[in-house]
């Protein structure tokens, strides 16, 4: 397969996201990362404005293209014709939740093929959820995400 993608919320990017989408890249001649965009879902970053962070990030990569996406992922696997996703994995936990999202998305599009890549171990316990926590309370997160995310998750909180 010449393509694949990586869906995710991407809110905010971390180290641990730009490590899979690095090594991914370097399978495929294309490869799509792809933002969910879920208005019912509390965000830090707005759908664009993870597009244009990860856009920024992704460039040195060559054969990534950023997609927003607000339908279910397997209906931009259909409209774009890939029939390979990637899913990053820290954790037992992780495997088991991404395992059960694999088999509801091979339900609705049984020709999608789904490939569980291990996070690097020096980002193992990189959680979105805990660097924006981590911020708000004025720690250093500058070892979890890239200097421009941290950045903008700072200026974000005003911290």
């Amino acid at each position: 397969m010449s393509e694949a993608f990586f869906p995710g919320s991407f809110d905010p990017p971390t180290l641990g996201h730009i490590n899979i989408i690095k090594r991914a890249a370097k399978l495929y001649k294309k490869f799509h990362v792809v933002i969910a965009s879920n208005p019912s879902k509390q965000s830090l970053f707005s759908a664009q404005e993870r597009y244009e962070l990860l856009v920024e990030l992704t460039k040195p990569f060559g054969n990534v293209e950023v997609h927003i996406w607000n339908d279910l992922i397997v209906s931009f696997a259909k409209k774009q014709n890939v029939s390979l996703m990637i899913r990053g994995v820290r954790a037992l936990a992780d495997f088991e939740y991404e395992f059960e999202l694999a088999m509801t998305n091979k339900l609705l599009y049984p020709e999608l093929e789904i490939l569980f890549m291990p996070t690097d171990p020096k980002y193992f316990v990189l959680r979105s959820s805990a660097i924006k926590e981590i911020a708000q309370f004025g720690g250093n997160i500058e070892t979890m995400v890239p200097k421009t995310v941290a950045k903008a998750i700072l200026e974000k909180m005003k911290i």
